[in-house]
């Protein structure tokens, strides 16, 4: 690759359909570019398409492209639905040439996409965001002094389309229907568009950033950025969700402007792991300083990652609802409820339960040391490499300290051993009779056993308990 090129590209749309505008904003290794452009009469998905594939256009065919758009139906479109496009041969998809020309201009490229969220205070998207409502105010200057040209052969040639309300997009469940739930040209003005074929943009833009402008079923479905790496759970299991949680942070105090830097947790569901969790690096915007000594994380590592803007909302849909299991509990909760209310969301607080297993360990071991390292020597709990703290490494031996702390493992689960008595279902513990075999010691067993004994009392002149 001779260089890499990042992209933020946008679209917007005065009136949906009605006239449009695109923009890109190319920042390369050595220069800044701008582009932009419009159309009388088009809709807002044609302009975000039509930025995305102005953009690539501007760029070598030999660098690696990152783009950044904030419109889930371009990003999704081009990464996940458009294979199943190609084999149903473009049936019922909207905006087919657009989407060919993406996909040909893609060909032969190394791109990343990524999405971001829309009007959040990213400055390059809001350049894109900028740059493409030019596009459209040129346009309009244009069509005002006679110079416009046929809006539908512009659109058949493929010239784009923008919609500020990022109303062309949205979540979906079914692969067939993408363009009819995403597409909102089929709804009219943005005040008719009903709230199960809205976008994440749009959602955005006409509700409060709060724990519950997204259902349920969009929240499932909501694009996760390519720095949060969740790993999907191997236990199908059902009951409350307790998530094991560390941050690492620039420094010790939220007040004075320190940032998070890192996220771990593991999920939990009645005292087993079900191997779920999530792991996240984060650019903190300010040098880490001396806390580097303690995590290990330096500058240099962290200047490619993303804002915590950029990955709230997957980890505030990842840890809402569930009770929050952290080691000094007060410090990692006062930079999450910080940083979530930074980017719109609210306090984490306000939508999780919170354990604190320092307190209890300081309920428990009065009077002695309770750091996590203290805990795991007293526990037994094997030995990790600490060489530096690291979110996830902490909130797995957290685990393990947990579960010592209050109990140990599970046992048995003597339900599995009750059958039905009734035709309603009615299920009663059945008195369980279990014949346990009895292993019987050899002769040479006996004989050490009893040697043991006799050495034993007249070691401490005391009967011994296990003598026969």
């Amino acid at each position: 690759m001779s260089q890499t090129i990042t992209l933020y590209v946008d679209g917007a749309c005065k009136g949906n359909p009605g006239l449009g505008g695109w923009g890109a904003y190319i920042i390369t290794e050595s220069a800044e570019h701008k582009i932009c452009g419009g159309e009388a009469e088009t809709t807002n998905n044609r302009m975000e398409l039509t930025a995305a594939i102005e953009g690539v256009l501007f760029c070598p065919m030999d660098a690696k492209l990152i783009i950044w758009t904030d419109s889930n139906y371009v990003k999704q479109g081009i990464t996940e639905w458009i294979h199943g496009w190609k084999k149903k041969n473009w049936k019922d998809v909207k905006n087919p040439d657009l989407w060919k020309k993406l996909d040909a201009v893609c060909q032969g490229r190394e791109i990343e996409w990524n999405w971001i969220k829309g009007h959040a205070g990213h400055a390059g998207n809001e350049m894109a965001d900028q740059l493409a409502n030019q596009g459209a105010e040129e346009t309009a200057a244009q069509l005002k002094n006679g110079n416009a040209v046929e809006t539908k052969k512009k659109a058949e040639s493929d010239w784009l389309l923008n919609d500020p309300f990022g109303l062309d997009a949205s979540d979906d469940e079914e692969e067939s229907s993408e363009d009819e739930i995403y597409d909102a040209e089929s709804t009219g003005a943005a005040g008719d568009a009903p709230i199960n074929t809205w976008a994440e943009d749009a959602l955005d833009e006409a509700v409060p950033a709060d724990a519950s402008r997204i259902p349920a079923k969009q929240a499932s479905n909501a694009p996760i950025h390519p720095a949060v790496v969740i790993t999907p759970a191997t236990l199908d299991l059902q009951g409350p969700r307790q998530l094991i949680l560390d941050t690492e942070t620039t420094g010790f105090y939220f007040q004075d402007s320190d940032r998070i830097i890192e996220v771990g947790a593991i999920e939990m569901i009645n005292r087993k792991l079900t191997g779920s969790s999530i792991h996240i690096y984060i650019n903190p915007q300010k040098p880490v300083g001396e806390s580097e000594n303690i995590h290990g994380i330096s500058d240099d590592f962290l200047k490619d990652k993303p804002l915590y803007a950029e990955i709230a909302e997957a980890l505030y849909e990842y840890l809402k609802g569930a009770e929050i299991i952290a080691h000094n509990a007060t410090f990692d909760m006062n930079f999450l409820n910080m940083e979530f209310t930074r980017a719109g969301f609210g306090a984490l607080s306000n939508v999780c339960k919170v354990t604190d297993t320092l307190s209890m360990a300081k309920a428990k071991h009065p009077g002695q040391k309770n750091s996590l390292d203290a805990l795991v020597r007293r526990y037994e709990i094997p030995q990790r490499d600490r060489t530096f703290h690291g979110a996830l490494l902490d909130a797995e031996i957290l685990s393990d300290v947990y579960l010592a702390m209050t109990g140990g493992q599970v046992s048995f689960d003597i339900d599995a051993l009750t059958h039905s008595e009734s035709a309603q279902g009615n299920a009663s513990r059945q008195a369980v009779q279990i014949e346990l075999p009895a292993i019987m010691p050899s002769e040479e067993e006996l004989a050490e056993h009893e040697n043991w004994v006799k050495q034993f009392e007249e070691k401490h002149g005391t009967p011994c308990l296990f003598a026969k």
